[in-house]
C-alpha cells in the first residue's frame, strides 16, 4: 500500500498454523457456548430410557413377588379364596389332588392362568397378553419355589383374622404394583382388566365384581372361611385402590407472581413440566400479578414448592389433589 508515495507496510491481523490462517481470538474474550449435539440429545434419551424400562422392570417383579408372598404364606395356609385362580386352586385342589396326586394347587394356578391368557390376547391385545404371561409365569413359578423351600401344612398362627390382615395388605398391594404396570398376574385379572375396559369401572371395583363369585365358594371350608374370604375381598379392592391412586397421585399447582419469567423457567426446566398463565389483579391491593398453573407429580411438587421459597419467596402457592388427568404426560388411571 502507499501512502504521500511511499510504501506503508500492512499491519498483518492473522496467524498462521500449519499452513491456514486463523483469527486470532482477544485474550479476554470467553470462548462460545455450544448447544448440545443432536448425538448426545439422543445419548440422554437413550439413558433416560433405560433407567425408565430397568425402574419399571424392578416394579414389575417386585408386585410379582409381594402377590405370590402372600398367597402361599397367609391365603392357601388359611384357605382364604379371595377371588382370582388362586382362589379356585385352593378350592378345587383338596378335591382334585385325591384323584390326580400330581394336580397340587401350584399345577391347577398355571393351568388355569394358560386357558385365561388366551382370552386375554383375544380381548386385551398382544402387548398387554405378554407382560401377563411374564407376571403368570413368575408368579406361577415363585409359588412352586416357596412350596419347595417351605413346605406348608398349616397356617403360620392360630390368629385366622390377623393373617387375613397380612394376606390383603401384601396381596393387594402385590396387585396395585403389577396393575399400575399396565400387567396382570393372569387368572380373574384378566377378567377384571376386560370388565374394566368394557365398562369404564376402577380397576378395585372390576376386580370385586370378577372375583365375588370365586369368594363365595370358600364357604365349601366352612362358614368362617367363606365370611372371612369375603371381607378379605372388599378389603383388597379398597387397597388395590389406594396403593394405585397414592402412586399415580397428582398435584394442581395455583402460582401468583410478581415474576413470572423466573417462575415459568423454573417450571420448564426445573421440573420440565408445561403450564398456563393469564393476568390478574389484586383485589385488595389492586396490583398488576400474573397467575401459573401447572400440573405435575407429588414429588414434582414439593421441589417446585421447595425452589419457589428460595427464588420467589413473596409468590403466593395454592397446591391441591388432581383426581384423574388425562393427557400428554399423564397416563390414564387404572
Amino acid at each position: 500500500m502507499k501512502e504521500n508515495g511511499k510504501d506503508t507496510p500492512v499491519e498483518e491481523k492473522q496467524t498462521l498454523k500449519g499452513d491456514s490462517a486463523v483469527e486470532e481470538r482477544p485474550a479476554d474474550e470467553e470462548p462460545p457456548q455450544t448447544e448440545p449435539t443432536e448425538p448426545q440429545e439422543r445419548k440422554n434419551d437413550k439413558r433416560s430410557k433405560i433407567l425408565h424400562r430397568t425402574v419399571y422392570f424392578l416394579v414389575l417383579n417386585l408386585g410379582v413377588f409381594l402377590l405370590s408372598f402372600g398367597v402361599y404364606m397367609f391365603e392357601v395356609p388359611n384357605n382364604f379364596a379371595m377371588g382370582g385362580v388362586g382362589g379356585i386352586s385352593i378350592v378345587v385342589a383338596p378335591y382334585l389332588s385325591k384323584l390326580v396326586p400330581w394336580l397340587t394347587q401350584p399345577v391347577i394356578l398355571g393351568i388355569l392362568n394358560a386357558l385365561l391368557l388366551v382370552i386375554g390376547l383375544i380381548f386385551l391385545g398382544k402387548s398387554m397378553t405378554i407382560k401377563t404371561l411374564y407376571c403368570t409365569a413368575m408368579y406361577s413359578f415363585e409359588v412352586w419355589l416357596f412350596s419347595y423351600i417351605h413346605p406348608m401344612n398349616a397356617p403360620l398362627t392360630n390368629q385366622p383374622l390377623l393373617e387375613l390382615v397380612y394376606a390383603v395388605v401384601i396381596m393387594g398391594s402385590g396387585s396395585a404394583l403389577i396393575y399400575n404396570c399396565r400387567a396382570s398376574s393372569g387368572g380373574s385379572d384378566i377378567i377384571a382388566l376386560i370388565v374394566k375396559k368394557y365398562t369404564g369401572l376402577h380397576i378395585g371395583s372390576a376386580v370385586l365384581a370378577s372375583d365375588m363369585l370365586i369368594a363365595c365358594l370358600s364357604f365349601l371350608f366352612g362358614p368362617e372361611i367363606g365370611l372371612y374370604s369375603i371381607l378379605g375381598l372388599f378389603v383388597k379392592t379398597f387397597v388395590i385402590d389406594g396403593v394405585i391412586d397414592n402412586i399415580t397421585k397428582t398435584k394442581y399447582v395455583t402460582i401468583i407472581t410478581s415474576n413470572p419469567d423466573m417462575v415459568s423457567e423454573l417450571i420448564l426446566k426445573y421440573i420440565n413440566r408445561g403450564f398456563t398463565s393469564y393476568d390478574a389483579k389484586g383485589g385488595y391491593t389492586g396490583e398488576h400479578k400474573t397467575v401459573i398453573i401447572t400440573v405435575c407429580k407429588r414429588s414434582q411438587a414439593m421441589r417446585l414448592k421447595m425452589k419457589l421459597h428460595e427464588v420467589d419467596p413473596a409468590s403466593f402457592v395454592i397446591i391441591t389433589n388432581a383426581n384423574e388427568i388425562l393427557g400428554k404426560g399423564f397416563s390414564e388411571r387404572l
